[in-house]
């Protein structure tokens, strides 16, 4: 994020002022999971592969793990475009959280490149959709990439347990860019987050943050 706390820009531009060793941080970050988690904004503005290049597969392959993580993608209406980057590359599994309110012609579409999780809720149950990674697909550590309106409702149901943060030196102003925990400055959490700071580290202009989080449910 910015200086100023901000996540991206106000028209949600794919995330591209930070450095090379920021790059690389996410990508390690990305292989120690058995899975990856993104929501389906995210997804479509930065339209990502979710890969890993050579030399983290082999330490993943090494630890006795498949060469990349189940990737695995959340949207509540399903309106996701099997034309994304990401329905491209099938170096591994995708799996998808989505309601029955996903359009049948979206269903059709996708069911060819990925599986589809889709429940009769309004929402998708992101404890249950834990629930069911661990035991049918056999996930035990998630990394979750965001955007913010997921990470905020991780944090909300206490599902979240470290964070890594990466501050880049830019202030981007204005109230319309999304911080951390999305867009609206009027929205609180309904209890506060502890972060206990774990390692930081300076590499050039950035800070890179590792925090382990405590929950209290006491209102902000």
């Amino acid at each position: 994020m910015t200086v100023d706390g901000k996540i991206t820009t106000r028209t949600f531009a794919p995330v591209d002022f930070t450095s090379r060793e920021d790059k690389q941080h996410l990508w390690r970050q990305r292989s120690l999971g058995d899975a990856v988690l993104i929501g389906r904004s995210t997804l479509v503005h930065d339209d990502v592969r979710l890969g890993l290049p050579p030399a983290l597969r082999a330490e993943r392959e090494a630890r006795g793990q498949p060469p990349y993580p189940l990737r695995v993608i959340v949207s509540n209406e399903g309106r996701i475009d099997s034309a994304l980057r990401i329905f491209q590359a099938d170096f591994s599994r995708i799996v998808i959280f989505s309601t029955t309110r996903m359009p049948r012609k979206y269903q059709l579409a996708l069911r060819e490149k990925a599986t589809l999780r889709l429940s009769e809720t309004r929402q998708v149950e992101l404890p249950r959709m834990l629930e069911v990674l661990r035991a049918e697909y056999g996930v035990r550590r998630v990394a979750c990439e965001g955007g913010a309106q997921l990470f905020r409702s991780l944090l909300e149901l206490q599902l979240v347990d470290q964070l890594n943060l990466t501050i880049a030196p830019y202030i981007f102003g204005g109230s319309g860019a999304p911080t951390l925990t999305g867009r609206r400055p009027d929205f609180l959490m309904p209890g506060s987050v502890r972060a206990s700071l774990g390692e930081m580290r300076v590499v050039g202009a950035e800070c890179f943050l590792f925090y382990r989080l405590r929950y209290h449910r006491n209102a902000m």
